[in-house]
């Protein structure tokens, strides 16, 4: 008699653990889809390597929806090859990367190139064909992914080369024409051909001059704040951290050392981390009361 009671109570409470564990793992899994419908990207233990060299050992990095997201760090860190990754561009040796909902290692040649036109990249130094002009290049990706008329897409080419602030003679130019700013709105110009809901912007505002710079950071604000776009930066301009970025995530060693707004990070003291605020360079770019505040 007590043998069978004690298998009761036995069975009870592997019943109740078992419930338990149902609900842990249900809620689990709506805290994961609740990630999926917030997030646009999702890496989880990215690991690259070239060779003996490491470049990314176990990375994980959620980027928001509509939201600007910053990627920093020193030569070699591994952040364009961590955009490339996020682009289909380079596949990484272990982990899993998913953009917009989908998973990239899992992806078929024409889920590949559907799931590109979703997205937009303006290169570090333009990526235009030298041998179009301006609004050739802008509609250069309508010919290729739409069935649209010529005379349409170049009416389209003109209105996102308007919306960077471009002049309309400038569509008539050929890349080499242009200043360094030019060239970067006519770049993204193109990157937002198809009305991307991700951008990627490499290097933007590099070797501008401080005007044309501004002019970069105030762009990239309008357009997402305008568009609701999610957007990732490389950058190593302090300057358009500060102004533009909502987090920056700081990679070193082939690790993210750290993920937050320039405010957040601004108070730790990895020394990783701190040459973006000490300086003259950090200390100029920080606004007066973060860069006041005691070390």
């Amino acid at each position: 008699m007590k043998c069978s009671a004690l298998l009761c109570v036995l069975c009870a409470s592997v019943v109740r653990a078992f419930r338990f564990m149902r609900r842990e793992w249900r809620a689990a899994q709506r805290t994961i889809e609740m990630d999926a419908e917030h997030n646009v990207i999702e890496l989880r233990q990215v690991s690259t390597r070239f060779g003996s060299h490491v470049v990314h050992d176990g990375i994980d990095l959620s980027v928001r929806r509509a939201e600007i997201f910053a990627l920093v760090g020193g030569s070699g860190s591994g952040k364009s090859t961590l955009l490339r990754e996020m682009i289909l561009l380079h596949r990484p040796d272990a982990g899993s990367v998913h953009v917009l909902g989908q998973d990239l290692q899992a992806l078929d040649e024409a889920q590949a190139l559907a799931l590109r036109q979703r997205w937009g990249v303006m290169f570090q130094h333009g990526g235009l064909f030298g041998a179009l002009n301006v609004l050739q290049n802008i509609g250069l990706p309508l010919r290729e992914h739409t069935e649209l008329d010529d005379a349409l897409i170049d009416q389209i080419a003109g209105w996102k080369l308007a919306l960077t602030g471009l002049p309309p003679e400038v569509g008539a130019q050929l890349p080499a024409e242009l200043s360094g700013g030019m060239m970067k709105r006519a770049s993204l110009a193109r990157a937002m051909a198809l009305d991307p809901e991700l951008l990627f912007l490499d290097e933007p505002t590099a070797g501008l001059d401080p005007d044309s710079a501004d002019g970069v950071d105030t762009l990239v604000r309008r357009l997402r704040d305008g568009f609701g776009l999610s957007i990732v930066i490389i950058t190593h301009d302090l300057d358009l951290l500060w102004q533009v970025a909502d987090r920056v995530a700081v990679l070193a060693a082939g690790q993210v050392l750290a993920v937050g707004s320039m405010a957040e990070l601004s108070k730790l003291q990895d020394p990783a981390i701190r040459p973006y605020f000490d300086g003259a360079r950090g200390r100029s770019a920080a606004p007066r009361e973060a860069s006041s505040k005691p070390r």
